[in-house]
């Protein structure tokens, strides 16, 4: 079976990695254009251009602005591919590119579909507060991840896990459905159920304000949105050290229930760890990541720090 790959980010590029190490026929492979990163900003290419250039190095890669235009269709019109995998590329598919291959267009979405529909079904399943998410695969539809479901199996999420122990658990789950739904099209077994539509949820692209934290909420929501975000982007505050006032990035942190003060009051600050009041309850900070220093623990912060310190109570 011939297939192209869409994907740019990480999560894609181990799956891409699987696909080639597992012997699949890649025909070619479409990723974002380079972007420019850094302080230099220099270009710099997706991670699937990289694991492609690596393993494959004569492996086609394609860098379309817009890969849905019709004159890129007519760029991977004679690769006469038998099936399009499309995994966080970055980019609606339209119709016109979903009619080029023969057996269709098939995405791998990182939540229980129809629920999280988007583009960061991960961090917004850890923000909600999701007992459980999964892997769905679809055949894909105009409609953004309308399609019907290919496959779909969910794995549990504990109170305390972070995005980063998150993705390379769903990563793993993808890889092995993506096996068995490409073995059914070779096949010619595809079993397709259709979504239940109505009960279609969103996750939208996160964007800066997401990752600001906001004191006057309950503790419960802020540690969900700390570890949606941990160990990137991060969420953050902004501290105050003596006179200079710091940018402080929370990368774990533990609810205190019983716990109370004013919102964004430091309850305690010393050898009993770092307690932040919230809304409703508190947080006892234990992993963080303070402006122009690298992670640490909440205790070795707290030795570092010799002058008074307060916190904003909002973003």
């Amino acid at each position: 079976m011939k297939i192209v790959f869409f994907g740019t980010s990480l999560f894609a590029a181990k799956i891409l990695s699987s696909l080639i190490e597992r012997g699949y026929q890649i025909a070619a492979v479409v990723t974002r254009p380079d972007r420019s990163k850094g302080r230099n900003l220099q270009p710099s290419p997706s991670p699937v251009k990289e694991i492609a250039s690596r393993l494959k190095p004569d492996l086609p890669v394609f860098q379309p602005e817009k890969a849905s235009s019709p004159e890129f269709a007519n760029i991977l019109q004679p690769l006469d591919a038998d099936l399009f995998v499309v995994v966080a590329y970055g980019e609606i598919i339209k119709k016109n590119l979903l009619e080029v291959p023969k057996l269709g267009c098939i995405n791998i979405h990182a939540s229980l579909l129809p629920k999280f529909r988007g583009a960061a079904p991960m961090q917004r399943s850890l923000m909600e507060g999701e007992k459980e998410t999964g892997i769905t695969i679809i055949e894909m539809s105009p409609q953004m991840d309308a399609g019907d479901i290919l496959a779909i199996e969910a794995i549990s999420i504990s109170d305390d896990m972070t995005f980063g122990e998150l993705e390379p658990k769903l990563c793993d789950l993808s890889i092995k459905l993506l096996v068995d739904v490409i073995r059914q099209f070779d096949e010619g077994n595809v079993m397709k159920t259709p979504q239940d539509h109505t009960l279609a949820t969103l996750a939208p692209k996160l964007t800066p304000d997401d990752e600001k934290i906001d004191w006057q909420r309950p503790a419960k929501s802020i540690h969900n949105q700390i570890r949606a975000l941990s160990p990137f982007p991060g969420a953050w505050c902004q501290i105050k050290i003596g006179p200079d006032i710091k940018r402080l990035k929370i990368k774990k942190a533990k609810v205190l229930e019983d716990a109370f003060g004013v919102p964004g009051e430091i309850l305690n600050f010393g050898k009993g760890g770092w307690i932040i009041a919230c809304g409703q309850g508190a947080l006892r900070l234990i992993e963080v990541q303070l402006e122009g220093k690298k992670t640490m623990s909440a205790e070795e912060c707290i030795r570092g720090i010799h002058l008074p310190v307060s916190v904003n109570a909002s973003p």
